[in-house]
């Protein structure tokens, strides 16, 4: 080896970490350097540890900010694990390069700070020119905050360009990062935009000139990829003012690696890469991590004619908008240089390629540590953190990340016969979701694939051709059950494992600890599990969720399980993701196990609560978490809000949640006597502030306070003093309901619930409602009474089915409504029963369809001449039911029990039993003459048995 050997890659490309490692093998360095944080330097030897188990990251924070954080991703097909994982086996030494994470993430907090100055330099400017602004000085004094701020990068580009290297053209600001570089922890930093799907990061790859082998040496690729006609700069004339000279600078900055497969011939990026490269070297005989890949004669000549080609491209478009590349790339030979010193030239450099031209350049120590210089720092801690291919996904947020990591895995691993396994996979996950594909279908789908593959023109069926046969074939041309393979199959939802030597902080080590005690291992698939919290396991379960949940860390999520009112069990929809690793950092500094945090983030969030509502939640997060040493900080702050608050609304707000929390005391056994006393209180001060809070409301207020009332109504029932206060409670409720003032909403609303709870009488009920459906009142105001009381889904609609008068009494309202208002009552009539169940609906129109009933009918309601009911119950065919109603309770009938006295047939009834009619005879079933209440030998078959 003359020189040190420079491996520029595709970051988690499986052909470069193929070829990575061939060229190792093929030249044994002494040494081995990485695109990396030089901080995790110590955390290397770790990748070598039995426990771990890729897909990992890197995870560089703050040591004063955890949550100003950065990942570096690594799957078991990146180049860059491949390098590592050789140089550890063969004990060569490893080290990373790039920029120290300590500048990273300091710069990071620079552009934070520019891009606040930035904003207020925009309102004191705007405030200035409207006239009531900030006069020149503070004008002044925040832009000269923006030139310090962007002056810790200083413009010494000169010192880095050789005298002979063209200018590059000027870019915009949108560029993407074009590198590998640290993924910032966007989950702990929302105000930061995501970058959109299209604007992916520039990342050339380790093969760019593989489709171009064939057409000649690699040193015409320069005249290939730069002097092609309608690319080049002379295209249309060379160094226009507008930039018109290169119509593909464009492309570019956005994505070089689409101009490259542009050159030759694709519209795809990614189609391109999967030929030039995963098929050239997979093929028929895969090529996966264990076995020889089909490498070139000299594994070293794809990364010559890769480094000619990016620095080709270099030198027409410079940085690539990013002048921090340069100072990356400075501490990179700074790095490289020392390593030579110490290893001579017998060292290998796995780097993105969009760094191998500089590299390569002859530069001064002199000018690299003037980059360096005065750049912000700040103390970072590293450690290996697990990963998930999710993540990995560029759709998932990682500007770097490929379209389909499940698909590189198996392309890597894959023995031969790639497509045959990944469609033989296909067929197995859609088989365990219950759809019907046997091995003809994969046969079939093997054949479509081949054949589309050669109509593209492709050397061997790709992803989309892949795709495409497990539509047509397997999925009967739907898209939906693709959905399921995209998210299975080609994204994957592989989750990685770091050993327990790994550093941590001690609250992800109480984590971890009490996960395995539990048996509660994080997943990268969302699954939903239920807990029994009257067995001690689930319980904990539940203890340590809620727990997180205080903490900020959602792992779990609370869902709505099977039906029920009790307290004693629970659902939760679990997803561990990679970032909250950096959410367990930053809740570190709560406290040291999970319990001991939980609990001074509860008491810290209760004193910098400023609405009831919110500490009364906190208050049954706490229950449910089981902190009880943070229920006195709570229950202080609870009293000062509850005492200082005097809207009617917030306490409203704040009762469910107390009432809630006394329930679940009850099934964990926690003290919550101070809880109902102050639940007590906050009642007692509804009541008496209620009544006027209902009065002068527009429509949207009387909504809000209608759903007040619901949830009053509900949390009084659940408190232990519900006896007590219902009377007054109830009292409240007449008033509201007889008084003009109040909304025609909320009146009826409360009629209902006073109905419901048997302190109104039918009687009285339909008088009220009477009255409020009277001619004199204004139809939208009744329109709205009608609302409140058989609004929803609160069962308003079973209530007229089975009450005829008050049905009567909407029918009557509804008919007499002037033509000209009816359009104004059309929306609310519409809102409030289109709530009900299809079936309910299709009732009440059956009842009003048949008409009044017949004078006499005996019916209840029959003076409101409402009908669409019988006279009364048909005995007879009632008791042919009995024998049915006590098999399925498992009853036995005596013999002749169901007969009648005297045992002679009844009327209609033939002797013998049989009705004349062909009927079932009365106190027996239809089942072949077997005896009531016994069963035939055989089940009989057919639908509907």
């Amino acid at each position: 080896m003359t020189g040190p050997l420079l491996l520029g890659v595709r970051h988690h490309g499986p052909g470069s970490a193929r070829a990575v490692r061939a060229a190792l093998e093929a030249t044994v360095p002494d040494a081995v350097l990485i695109e990396g944080p030089p901080e995790a330097d110590a955390l290397l030897p770790l990748a070598a540890e039995e426990g771990m188990r890729p897909p990992v990251a890197l995870l560089a924070h703050a040591v004063d900010d955890p949550g100003r954080a950065a990942f570096w991703p690594l799957a078991e097909f990146s180049p860059e694990w491949v390098a590592l994982r050789w140089a550890l086996e063969r004990g060569v030494p490893v080290r990373f390069i790039d920029l120290p994470a300590a500048h990273s993430l300091a710069w990071a907090a620079a552009d934070e700070a520019a891009a606040a100055a930035a904003e207020t330099t925009e309102a004191a400017a705007a405030a200035e020119a409207a006239g009531g602004g900030a006069g020149p000085e503070p004008v002044a004094a925040t832009h000269a905050a923006v030139a310090a701020v962007r002056s810790t990068v200083p413009a010494l580009r000169s010192a880095v360009l050789a005298p002979d290297r063209p200018a590059p053209h000027p870019l915009r600001p949108s560029v993407t990062d074009p590198e590998w570089d640290a993924v910032p922890a966007a989950a702990t930093r929302p105000r930061q935009p995501v970058p959109a799907p299209a604007a992916r990061r520039i990342d050339p790859e380790w093969d760019v000139v593989a489709a171009l082998r064939t057409a000649g040496p690699a040193a015409g690729l320069r005249t290939a990829v730069l002097d092609r006609p309608g690319t080049g700069p002379a295209a249309d004339g060379e160094g226009d003012a507008d930039g018109k000279g290169c119509p593909d600078a464009a492309e570019v900055r956005i994505d070089p690696l689409a101009v490259l497969a542009r050159t030759a011939g694709y519209d795809d990026p990614e189609r391109w890469w999967e030929d030039v490269v995963e098929h050239r070297h997979a093929g028929a005989t895969g090529g996966g991590a264990d076995t020889a890949p089909t490498a070139p004669t000299d594994p070293t000549a794809p990364f010559a004619a890769l480094a000619e080609a990016m620095t080709a491209l270099r030198a027409e478009y410079g940085h690539g908008g990013h002048e921090r590349d340069l100072v990356r790339e400075a501490h990179m030979r700074l790095k490289l240089r020392a390593a030579r010193k110490e290893f001579g030239d017998s060292v290998a450099v796995v780097c993105g390629a969009w760094h191998v031209p500089a590299l390569q350049e002859r530069t001064t120590v002199t000018a690299d540590r003037a980059l360096l210089k005065g750049l912000p720092k700040v103390k970072a801690g590293t450690t290996w953190v697990p990963w998930t291919h999710r993540r990995l996904a560029r759709r998932s947020g990682y500007g770097a990340g490929i379209e389909s990591p499940g698909w590189y895995a198996h392309l890597f691993h894959a023995p031969d016969r790639p497509v045959e396994r990944w469609l033989t996979k296909a067929a197995r996950l859609l088989r365990d979701e219950d759809r019907m594909v046997s091995s003809a279908h994969v046969i079939e789908a093997v054949r479509l694939a081949g054949t589309l593959a050669v109509l593209r023109g492709r050397p061997l069926a790709g992803l989309g051709e892949t795709i495409d046969a497990i539509r047509a074939v397997m999925c009967d041309g739907s898209d939906i059950p693709l959905a399921l393979i995209q998210e299975r199959l080609i994204v994957g939802d592989a989750l990685g494992q770091v050993p327990d030597s790994a550093p941590a902080v001690p609250l992800q080590r109480d984590l971890t600890r009490i996960q395995r005690t539990l048996r509660l291992a994080p997943e990268a698939l969302e699954r939903e599990v239920e807990l029994d919290l009257r067995k001690e396991n689930d319980a904990a379960r539940s203890r340590l969720l809620h727990r997180l949940r205080l903490l900020s860390i959602g792992w779990g999520e609370p869902v709505q399980g099977r039906a029920g009112t009790g307290t004693f069990r629970e659902s939760w929809r679990l997803r561990w993701e990679p970032e909250l690793s950096v959410r367990v950092a930053e809740a570190g500094v709560w406290g040291t196990t999970v319990r001991s945090a939980a609990v001074a983030r509860a008491e810290s969030r209760a004193a910098d609560a400023t609405e009831l509502a919110e500490v009364t939640a906190l208050a049954e997060d706490c229950l449910l978490a089981e902190v009880g040493d943070a229920l006195p900080a709570v229950m202080r702050a609870l009293a000062e809000r509850a005492a200082l608050d005097t809207d009617v609304g917030h306490l409203a707000d704040a009762l469910p949640a107390l009432a809630r929390s006394l329930r679940y005391g009850d099934v964990r056994g926690t003290d919550t006597a101070a809880l109902a006393e102050v639940a007590t209180g906050l009642v007692e001060r509804i009541c008496v502030g209620l009544p006027p809070a209902c009065t002068g409301l527009d429509r949207d207020g009387a909504e809000r306070m209608r759903a007040h009332l619901d949830a009053v109504h509900t949390a009084i029932a659940l408190l232990p003093t519900a006896a007590e206060l219902s009377g007054r409670w109830g009292a409240v409720l007449d008033r509201l309901a007889r008084r003009d003032t109040v909304p025609g909403t909320i009146r009826g609303r409360a009629v209902r619930l006073l109905l419901d709870d048997g302190r109104l009488g039918e009687d009285e009920a339909a008088r009220l409602m009477g009255l409020a459906l009277s001619t004199a009142v204004p139809p939208a105001e009744a329109a709205s009474w009608v609302e409140g009381f058989i609004g929803g889904a609160s069962g308003g609609g079973l209530l007229l089915v089975h009450d005829e008068r008050l049905l009567a009494l909407v029918d009557s309202w509804l008919t007499g409504v002037p033509a000209e208002a009816f359009t104004d009552v059309l929306p609310l009539l519409r809102r409030t029963f289109s709530a009900y169940e299809p079936g309910v609906r299709r009732t009440l129109g059956e009842l009003v369809g048949r008409g009044p009933a017949p004078a006499g009918s005996g019916r209840r309601g029959s003076t409101a001449e409402a009908s669409g009911f019988g006279a009364g119950i048909d005995e007879r065919r009632a008791d042919a039911l009995l024998p049915v109603v006590r098999l399925l309770l498992g009853a036995m009938d005596p013999p002749g029990a169901m007969d009648p006295p005297g045992g002679e047939p009844s009327a209609g009834e033939a002797p013998g039993g049989d009705r004349p009619d062909g009927g079932i005879p009365d106190g027996g079933i239809s089942n072949g003459g077997v005896p009531d209440g016994r069963l035939p030998d055989t089940t009989p078959t057919g639908a509907g048995r």
